[in-house]
């Protein structure tokens, strides 16, 4: 998929794929990330998708206290891996993400910890998909 030239933050002056569709966009002054509105409708939850907002073919999510949500979806599904370097250990990028959204996002994050807690349940009475297991 094509990048983004343009933001709700201004001209896009860096942008890293961080999977097809979802792009890490950096402006002059901010950035975020940016979601083409058909991949965010099959790649996130319907909570992920109640933060940021849509302009034009994307789903936006501020860099401050919104992109975490689609890390955190994305680190979920196992679909980008958590961050290992110079700024964060083994478990720390994790960690850091899940501090901000449960400061910054707590009503996505009850709502994160609620789906992880049913899926469980799930898993543990041999349901799946609610159709008990045979």
């Amino acid at each position: 998929m094509v990048e983004p030239m343009y933001s709700p933050w201004g001209t896009v002056e860096q942008c890293k794929t961080l999977y097809p569709g979802v792009f890490e966009v950096a402006t002059a002054r901010h950035g975020g990330i940016m979601v083409r509105r058909e991949v965010a409708m099959n790649l996130l939850s319907k909570d992920a998708l109640k933060v940021g907002f849509v302009e034009g073919r994307y789903h936006c999510f501020e860099e401050d206290c919104d992109a975490q949500v689609v890390i955190r979806e994305l680190l979920d599904q196992g679909l980008i891996e958590p961050k290992i370097n110079a700024h964060f250990k083994e478990g720390e990028y994790s960690d850091c993400i899940d501090g901000i959204l449960q400061t910054c996002q707590p009503e996505y994050w009850q709502a994160r910890e609620k789906r992880l807690e049913d899926a469980q349940k799930e898993l543990s009475t041999g349901k799946c998909n609610g159709v008990e297991e045979r």
